[in-house]
């Protein structure tokens, strides 16, 4: 709630929270526990004077054993998933725009996710407006079961984001064996950097460039980055290793 986007939607109901209680009460903290270095950085800058302590969320990495069999060797349409809020934060215009501009053959989208603010209506709008119905499709929100087999029947995610503060859902698709598209509003550099992604401008030419990369790779080139991310998140964003991190947080601030 305390990036910039975030921030400036809806801005004078935030900002008159914000200098009522929300600052007052950040104040008294012994610690602010943030997900990201961009998180943390922009709290920094609120001059609150509180420490803070930078721990990702915990990630389930399901075991390697669950992936089913049909992942490998697809003979069919590869699928881009969006899974998350259907909310003007999420980006989903500029998806569009991008996917209209490019069409990428053999490929299908599909937007997942609660319809918030009557949002869906506008994303549809667009869909139909580009002529993308055949390739374009909605479905509600998923969990449990449906949500797993969603991830695992994707070849790539994307997240076309204007703010994010860690990117749960980033994460998971990582954990599922999907590489990522997402833009630098989310705290997701590392993408890039550990050859599972892309990372790119959160604007429509900066989605579409990620775009047209991904969507040139054959089948087992997505998949060898999906494994890379795969690795990152056991390793880095496991719960064993995110445990130890609080653990030693809340020891430090009892001790102190």
């Amino acid at each position: 709630m305390l990036e910039p986007w975030a921030m400036r939607h809806k801005r004078w109901k935030k900002h008159l929270a914000w200098w009522f209680y929300q600052r007052r009460d950040l104040k008294r903290a012994h610690c602010h526990h943030m997900t990201a270095e961009a998180e943390a950085t922009n709290v920094q800058r609120l001059g609150l004077g509180v420490p803070v302590r930078v721990i990702p969320n915990g990630v389930d990495v399901p075991p390697s054993d669950r992936i089913p069999e049909s992942v490998a060797g697809r003979d069919r349409k590869k699928t881009a998933v969006f899974l998350g809020r259907i909310y003007p934060v999420k980006g989903l215009p500029m998806l569009i725009e991008a996917w209209a501009s490019l069409r990428p053959e053999h490929w299908l989208l599909k937007i997942i996710g609660p319809d918030e603010a009557g949002h869906r209506a506008a994303v549809e709008k667009a869909v139909c407006a580009a002529g993308l119905e055949e390739t374009v499709t909605f479905a509600g929100p998923l969990e449990g079961q449906a949500k797993t087999r969603a991830l695992f029947d994707a070849d790539l995610f994307v997240l076309p984001t204007h703010s994010e503060s860690f990117g749960m859902v980033i994460a998971e698709a990582l954990a599922h064996g999907l590489p990522v598209l997402t833009t630098s509003a989310a705290p997701w550099p590392m993408l890039t950097e550990r050859g599972c992604g892309w990372w790119v401008d959160p604007t429509v030419e900066g989605i579409a460039s990620g775009l047209r990369q991904a969507t040139s790779l054959d089948l087992a080139t997505l998949q060898e980055m999906g494994a890379k991310g795969r690795t990152l998140v056991a390793t880095e964003y496991g719960w064993e290793c995110v445990v130890k991190q609080f653990v030693s947080l809340y020891e430090s601030l009892v001790e102190g």
